[in-house]
């Protein structure tokens, strides 16, 4: 292939997507805005006063997906729970053994994890994002261990999904999940 052919790929070809009805603007912001809202109030409530959190930046992608993208294989409860309890997993084992270099634990941390995630069939980008938050969260995060993985990882994934639960069978329009396994 020459550079030509290379660099013509780069410019897309399909049509952009269609707009979203309104009415999907209303389950999904309304699904993300309890859903993360729940994990930020039990956290500043109860988890941050005991040096825990129940809340990670990945919710929020994660939020994109259970509320918004709720027919994507990616949004699927496999995926999103596993997705950031696996990934987790990885991040805290990338920290642990490779903290010298933190530059070399984060690359480890979100590649080891997109493979397990793979390997397990529980792909959820913001997995990615969990993993590596496990290396650059900072001291909190580094003090809790693989703690990390069951809370905040684990526990507010369970909850968005509760909430994803209710409110995207609310509408006769949607129906989450398609499917658990």
């Amino acid at each position: 292939m020459n550079l030509r052919e290379y660099l013509s790929k780069m410019k897309g070809g399909a049509q952009s997507p269609p707009g979203v009805p309104s009415i999907e603007l209303f389950w999904s912001f309304t699904g993300s805005f309890i859903g993360i809202g729940l994990c930020a109030y039990l956290s500043a409530l109860y988890f941050e006063p005991r040096d825990l959190t129940l809340i990670i930046g990945s919710f929020g992608a994660s939020a994109v997906l259970v509320y918004a993208a709720i027919k994507s294989p990616l949004a699927q409860p496999r995926n999103l729970i596993g997705g950031h309890v696996i990934s987790a997993l990885v991040g805290v084992t990338s920290y642990q053994l490779f903290s010298e270099y933190i530059w070399f634990a984060c690359a480890i941390a979100a590649s080891f994890a997109i493979v397990a995630m793979l390997i397990t069939k529980t792909l959820h980008p913001p997995g990615g994002a969990t993993a590596l938050i496990a290396v650059i969260g900072g001291e909190k995060i580094h003090k809790l261990g693989y703690l990390y993985a069951i809370i905040p990882a684990g526990l507010g994934a369970l909850i968005l999904l509760f909430v994803a639960l209710i409110i995207n069978n609310l509408s006769n329009n949607r129906r989450y999940p398609e499917y658990w396994l």
